[in-house]
């Protein structure tokens, strides 16, 4: 979405009468070259004011924009129609039902059978010894076991409700980066959109001082050249818009096809403020699905080791029947108590003993490791956040201005016929560049914000030494290109970011 930006400075050639070589009518048409060159200048000039106040302004970390209502609703319409989200929960459910299941009873045993003297005819009722027979057994864990089953259970269900958290977390971060590309995009095209103006305006200047005899050929043809491949960059440009607003539709379960208006700017987000090491640190560790996922598992694991060791304690078997014997027999009935005899036990149950324990210490280290990890990620988002942050600063303090300053300059050795009417248009197109280049920066440092919000596992991807690398800083996760995620439900990571699109090469 374009925004238009008013410059409230009308600048005005100055004509100087006693250069050398010039006639009354060379300084009419000259005039009126010079006047168009700052025209074309005052727009780009009141661009690169829009973010270079003086740092007591504009804080070198901006405070937290308001809710973009955009972004408030595809997150809300993600979060109820994902189906990943549907099935992480049934995930969820399928797992509470079997802890009922661990503590039941083995299903008891019912037997029926006849007992008969002889093989010449049924006797039942006619010998002693003959009988039909109804018998029932049931099994019983040793004391203890039971429970320990159930609690074991219990921990696997709650380490698989982890994953529902890591699936809304990646989800949230996964529509939070589309809208930042999306947003990033259509500013680029304001950007683009500015540069072509330029580059048409400049077109015409130069024909007319071709026409006059004042400019080179080369001038006009450079500029229609410029023009040709800006049309290209566009069209790349919209095609990659109309990608991003898919891929967010899909995102929250809308039609492909719909629109999706915006009206937050890049440049309204700012840089973010994650706090101190300390405080993001405690967050990350308390919100980390992951971490969550390997506490559960650890105390199952110490809960396993509990059961293996009253596993080696013998279980038991009682059973009950009547044996109807007919006319004048009473019936029998008999009772018995069968117990395991765990003579095998060190082959088995102590090997299980071990077995358990091993895997106890090994899910402790993958605990213990994955903290490290989380501390390593959130060290790694704030050492970048800050660097982008200075760079953000250099750029608003500094750098956006001393383009402009470049380009009134060339402007004026070209007047004087110090500098070439191509050095004065490259001049000008460096502040197009730099605000592309500032505008990365700011998403970098989102990027950042969202794989913290995420608590991504995923690296912060370098620097490279400059800000000016498309997608040098992803927040990373997701997505993805981060998404976390804690792998996204998606198939992205938690944090990854998807490296920006390529620059506009030339601007």
């Amino acid at each position: 979405m374009a925004h238009t930006v008013h410059n409230p400075i009308a600048v005005q050639p100055s004509h100087d009468s006693s250069q050398p070589g010039s006639t009354s009518g060379g300084r009419r048409h000259r005039g009126g070259s010079f006047a168009l060159v700052l025209a074309l200048l005052s727009p780009l000039a009141a661009f690169a004011q829009e973010d270079t106040r003086t740092p007591s302004t504009q804080a070198a970390s901006a405070p937290v924009p308001p809710a973009d209502p955009a972004l408030t609703q595809l997150l809300a319409e993600a979060l109820e129609t994902r189906p990943e989200l549907r099935q992480a929960e049934a995930q969820v459910r399928a797992a509470l039902q079997r802890v009922p299941q661990a503590g039941a009873l083995p299903d008891p045993v019912l037997q029926l059978g006849i007992q008969n003297d002889g093989f010449n005819g049924l006797m039942i009722g006619e010998m002693e010894g003959s009988y039909f027979s109804i018998m029932a057994s049931q099994a019983l864990p040793f004391p203890g076991k039971r429970e320990l089953r159930t609690e074991v259970a219990q921990l696997g269900a709650k380490a698989t409700s982890a994953q529902v958290a890591r699936t809304r977390l990646s989800i949230e971060a996964e529509v939070r980066r589309g809208y930042l590309d999306l947003l990033l995009v259509r500013e680029r095209l304001v950007l683009l959109d500015r540069l072509q103006a330029l580059w048409k305006q400049s077109a015409d200047m130069a024909r007319i001082r071709y026409e006059t005899g004042e400019g080179a050929q080369s001038d006009l043809l450079r500029a229609q050249l410029e023009l040709n491949r800006l049309r290209q960059r566009q069209l790349a440009l919209r095609a990659e818009e109309n990608t991003r607003v898919r891929t967010l539709n899909r995102l929250s379960g809308r039609p492909l096809e719909a629109p999706l208006p915006t009206t937050t700017r890049v440049r309204d987000l700012g840089v973010p403020e994650l706090g101190d090491t300390e405080a993001a640190t405690r967050d990350a560790l308390e919100r980390s699905p992951e971490l969550a996922e390997q506490r559960a598992l650890v105390a199952q694991a110490g809960q396993q080791v509990a059961l293996a060791r009253r596993e080696r304690l013998p279980d038991f078997t009682v059973s009950a029947g009547v044996m109807p014997r007919g006319g004048d027999f009473p019936p029998m009935w008999q009772a018995n108590v069968g117990v395991n005899l765990p003579i095998f036990s060190g082959s088995k149950q102590k090997r299980v003993v071990a077995e358990s324990s091993a895997q106890a210490e090994a899910t402790a280290h993958a605990a213990e490791a994955l903290e490290q990890v989380l501390r390593l990620r959130v060290q790694e988002r704030l050492i970048a956040l800050a660097a982008l942050r200075d760079t953000a600063a250099i750029y608003r303090e500094g750098l956006l201005m001393q383009s402009a300053a470049t380009a009134e300059s060339t402007l004026t050795q070209y007047r004087v016929g110090r500098a070439s009417f191509a050095s004065v248009l490259e001049a000008n197109t460096g502040i197009i560049r730099d605000e592309e280049d500032y505008l990365r920066t700011l998403a970098d440092a989102q990027r950042l914000a969202i794989a913290q919000a995420e608590v991504s596992l995923e690296p912060v991807a370098s620097m490279g030494g400059t800000a000016q690398s498309a997608g040098s800083m992803p927040g990373t996760g997701g997505t993805p290109s981060a998404p976390a995620r804690g792998a996204s439900p998606a198939g992205g990571s938690p944090g990854a970011a998807p490296a920006s699109s390529s620059s506009m090469s030339g601007m």
